[in-house]
């Protein structure tokens, strides 16, 4: 399949928000990447339902959710009602992983599941045949604008070979210091899906630079 590209909302505008959902939808961005983060798994926070459902109002492209909050579990339902086409959660924080990918699946959404820069892949091996989707995080989550890890390409390097091995539907995404200067060694090392969020929304032509990233 051809690469995806998915801007996140979090670096757009706030003050003009549904300018930037709007240029999105005429871009050749595929998807919304939808940051939720509490303050408490990361030192950041970002936004709730209330402006997810606002960008969901306006937003005519399916909307992947990255939960990087505490008992993500809780929220899933909630997410999922306020228009989540997929649902990511933590690795990290997920004590009973497979039940919350069961209840994301049963409400719908894709399920996927995300690796912080220090956690192996290894990890998801008994998991992977049940998951749609998994985040490989190329920076420490929390905030925009931080430097690309270099390890993230052995990481995708490996979580390819167990998709071949498993789970050949598998989408592999990655999320952080992706731009037009990475975006075809991170599709060579085995990326689906890249995330973009300071490098779409600080871009002199936002259109061109997504149009760059889905030429990879």
């Amino acid at each position: 399949m051809n690469h995806l590209v998915a801007p996140s909302i979090l670096a757009a505008d706030f003050a003009n928000l549904q300018r930037d959902v709007e240029l999105i939808n005429k871009s050749e961005g595929d998807w919304f990447h939808v940051d939720i983060m509490d303050g408490r798994f990361v030192p950041n926070i970002s936004f709730g339902f209330p402006v997810m459902k606002a960008v969901k109002k306006h937003a005519t492209k399916p909307l992947d959710v990255h939960l990087m909050i505490v008992e993500p579990e809780k929220y899933i339902k909630d997410f999922a009602e306020a228009g989540a086409y997929s649902i990511t959660v933590h690795y990290e924080i997920s004590p009973n992983l497979h039940r919350t990918v069961q209840a994301i699946k049963e409400l719908g959404c894709k399920a996927c599941v995300a690796l912080n820069p220090h956690t192996p892949v290894a990890l998801l091996e008994d998991i992977i045949l049940d998951l749609d989707m998994v985040l490989i995080m190329s920076v420490n989550p929390g905030f925009g604008g931080q430097k690309f890890i270099q390890n993230t390409y052995k990481k995708l390097a490996d979580i390819k070979a167990l998709k071949r091995r498993y789970n050949p539907e598998l989408l592999i995404e990655v999320d952080g210091g992706v731009d037009a200067t990475n975006a075809a060694k991170l599709i060579e090392a085995g990326a689906d899906v890249l995330v973009a969020g300071n490098s779409v929304f600080s871009a002199t032509d936002p259109l061109a630079t997504i149009a760059q990233l889905k030429q990879g």
